[in-house]
């Protein structure tokens, strides 16, 4: 079950590191070409930390507390990789690409439930 559970961690933490940066100006700007409006940046902070938060419950509840919270840190990270080469290279995909990663990690938590 880990490679499940590990598939639905990397999917929440690249969408809430993504929304996470999608909150700040300059990366708004960047994928978007315009300044991001305070309501909105509210918004991506809450959603993006309240997808690093349901990754960490995801991987306590599969994994156990302690080997859960080592998975977590490892799917921050390889979610981060991808973030921050979109950031980079291709901002304007990053808002796509964080779209496509929440119905992904639901398609997971589907298959982690059922097995």
């Amino acid at each position: 079950m880990t490679p499940l559970v590990l598939a639905l961690n990397l999917c929440l933490s690249f969408a809430g590191l993504s929304l996470l940066a999608l909150s700040l100006d300059r990366h708004h700007r960047d994928a978007f070409g315009a300044r991001v409006p305070k309501a909105r940046a509210r918004m991506l902070r809450i959603a993006g930390w309240l997808a690093i938060a349901l990754s960490l419950v995801a991987a306590v509840a599969a994994e156990g507390v302690n080997f859960g919270p080592v998975q977590w840190i490892g799917a921050l990270t390889g979610g981060a990789l991808p973030a921050v080469a979109l950031l980079s290279y291709r901002p304007a995909w990053l808002r796509p690409a964080a779209l496509a990663a929440l119905p992904l990690a639901l398609v997971s938590l589907a298959l982690v439930l059922t097995a």
